[in-house]
């Protein structure tokens, strides 16, 4: 009689015992390779991988965040398939139930990373671009400060300038954790050069200017208004003062020059001693004194036509215009006169405004 153990002889155990090895064994494999982590609550839950993390703190992210429900199998599973040693930066977004292959993969081959919104606003000046960045994506504001100045990189990208100031288009724009500075400056000054197209650089000809004086003329009106309906009336002001070799006289370059703007200007400040100051000086500024956006571009480049020379707030968020000096200094003092009740009426304390 053959030898029976629990009701099996011993043929039947050389089949049960490596089905049951077997079967563990894919069960083990399921469960490091493609058992779901599964989230206690809906939604994504992201992790950040920034340049020079180890693999090792990718891992403790992942735990931080509940998005692996147990830390070793993912490590044996990393190890396997060799996939512990290339991990791309950025951020990552990752649903209920990714499995630990699925983390691997993405974290691999960068799949999952999600593209941050920056918001660039019309009027920003370079230093406050590069801050944006620095704090959205953690970019280096240094380094693109010095992009921006580097007279070769410049170059490079086809604008004739000594800085980049003026040519970083405003707009909402959606870019990886920690890419590269250069890949931002020349994705900005694309979007720029996509706008200022073949149509813009002929009526800049006809208007006998060079892109860098349009591009200046609409930082100057981009920091005048931010009313749309408003911007080529400006820009008409001071293309007549210009044919009248009249100074600009222009708030926004003197913004651009004091230390601790923007704020309420004083005469004091009219005076500050810098090739930028339309107060002292004939003509354009140097260059730009903020990043225009498209609105204040295409006002410099199609001003309104009409016969005002000078323009002055009327203390509700848009301006008068007039033709005479005369005009002018009855607008200021209509001006002064809303801005005293503004200020009685908010208990502030009455300050000179400047005037054109």
């Amino acid at each position: 009689m053959r030898e029976r153990f629990f009701g099996f002889n011993s043929r039947n155990l050389l089949w049960l015992v490596p089905a049951v090895v077997l079967f563990f064994a894919m069960v083990f494999t399921v469960w490091i390779f493609w058992w779901p982590n599964l989230f206690s609550d809906p939604g994504r839950r992201t992790i950040i991988v920034s340049r020079g993390a180890t693999f090792s703190e990718v891992l403790d992210s992942l735990e931080a965040n509940g998005i692996i429900t147990s830390r070793w199998s993912i490590k044996v599973a990393a190890r396997v398939l060799d996939m512990s040693s290339s991990v791309m930066v950025g951020k990552y977004a990752f649903e209920s139930g990714v499995t630990n292959h699925g983390i691997l993969a993405h974290l691999r081959d960068g799949t999952a990373r999600v593209l941050i919104p920056i918001s660039i606003p019309e009027g920003a000046r370079m230093r406050s671009v590069a801050g944006r960045f620095g704090r959205a994506i953690d970019a280096d504001s240094t380094r693109f400060m010095e992009l921006c100045t580097d007279t070769a990189f410049i170059r490079s990208l086809g604008i004739g300038a000594k800085d980049l100031e003026g040519y970083l288009l405003p707009d909402t724009y959606a870019f990886h954790w920690e890419t590269d500075e250069r890949t931002l400056i020349r994705d900005l000054v694309g979007a720029f050069q996509a706008f200022y197209g073949d149509s813009f650089v002929a009526r800049q000809k006809e208007l006998r200017m060079t892109m860098h004086q349009i591009v200046t003329l609409a930082s100057i009106v981009e920091g005048e208004s931010k009313r749309d309906d408003e911007r080529p009336v400006i820009a008409g002001v001071y293309y007549n003062r210009l044919k009248k070799r009249m100074r600009l006289e222009a708030d926004p370059t003197i913004q651009y020059i004091i230390q601790d703007g923007p704020r309420r200007l004083t005469y004091r400040d009219l005076e500050a001693p810098s090739p930028y100051n339309t107060y002292r000086n004939y003509g354009l500024p140097p260059g730009p004194v903020n990043n225009p956006g498209r609105m204040s571009l295409r006002a410099a480049l199609f001003p309104q036509e009409h016969q005002y020379l000078f323009f002055v707030a009327d203390g509700f968020g848009g301006h008068i215009f007039t033709k005479s000096f005369t005009e002018h200094k009855r607008a200021v003092r209509d001006f002064r006169k809303v801005r005293r009740l503004q200020q009685q009426a908010a208990s502030l304390e009455p300050s000179q405004p400047s005037s054109r």
